[in-house]
């Protein structure tokens, strides 16, 4: 995978971070503040005041028009879908592409269950050093895992580092399928099928249309920069065709979310009126046969 994706990691926490100033923040996270590297303190302490951080979203937004509500209210899905997931009984919660953040820890209903976070091998070194900023240690009940899905198998690694391959597992896949080749998509797709039936798996995709550039949806510089300069951004999906490709590995997918279902459970509760990206959607699904 190219080491471009391994600067990504970032990003994402620190706008969880500067979001903590909002009353109230969309994902609640006392841990992103902390865990990030000490040089990105400077812009979290001047995130404080309003007029900077509406400096901070705006520069965003010229990129990816509605992509930092876009970003909160997709990690407050998954984090809802797993307190929810928590409560009727899990084994484990596997975290695919971890980099940066705090999931783990910042929901309370995973304390104390097993939990693999997956990355990149500079992204896991950096984590690592992150956690023992954070808490002194990597907490017990954490199994931090080097892997690059373009070269490994996801089940056999975690596998030969401690997981159970019977255990109901919640698997989250943020934020990651578009770096990767569709053949790659579905080989880990494959892989995870090895997981017994009540498992979960929540995931965010790019729409397939904004990739291959037949609808930018306004995000013309993020596609220049991220698809055509760099080659960054590889996979998209049809949302009409997502279930059925789900179907294919023995996943059904329960409800798929956009623009319009996080401005109804997330913005609007909160009393914010931000425009939503329209290139990512998050999907769910449970494990069937």
């Amino acid at each position: 995978m190219s080491v471009g994706v391994e600067r990504t990691a970032i990003g994402p926490t620190l706008i969880v971070a500067i979001d903590q100033h909002e009353d109230p923040p969309l994902v609640p996270d006392p841990w992103a503040q902390r865990i990030l590297p000490r040089p990105w303190r400077i812009p979290l302490t001047l995130s404080r005041f309003g007029p900077v951080r509406r400096a901070m979203v705006a520069a965003t937004e010229q990129s990816v028009p509605g992509g930092w509500a876009s970003l909160l209210c997709r990690k407050r899905y998954i984090d809802d879908l797993l307190r929810e997931a928590a409560g009727r009984g899990l084994d484990a919660v596997v975290l695919l592409g971890a980099g940066y953040d705090t999931r783990a820890y910042r929901v309370a209903e995973l304390a104390g269950m097993r939990i693999w976070e997956l990355d990149l091998p500079a992204n896991i070194a950096a984590k690592t050093q992150a956690l023992r900023r954070c808490f002194g240690r990597i907490p017990a009940n954490v199994t931090l895992l080097s892997v690059d899905l373009e070269t490994d198998d996801v089940l056999d690694q975690l596998c030969r580092n401690g997981f159970d391959s019977n255990m109901r597992t919640f698997f989250v896949w943020e934020s990651v399928t578009m770096y990767l080749p569709d053949a790659v998509v579905r080989r880990t797709l494959d892989s995870l099928s090895g997981s017994p039936v009540g498992s979960c798996l929540a995931f965010t995709f790019f729409r397939k249309d904004f990739v291959d550039g037949s609808n930018l949806y306004g995000a013309d510089r993020a596609h220049q920069k991220f698809v055509a300069e760099h080659g960054l951004w590889k996979f998209g999906v049809n949302p009409d065709e997502l279930g059925g490709i789900l179907a294919e590995y023995g996943w059904r997918q329960i409800e798929q979310l956009g623009p319009a279902e996080y401005r109804e459970r997330y913005l609007r509760p909160s009393g914010r009126d931000q425009p939503v990206s329209e290139i990512e959607r998050a999907a769910f699904a449970e494990r069937v046969s």
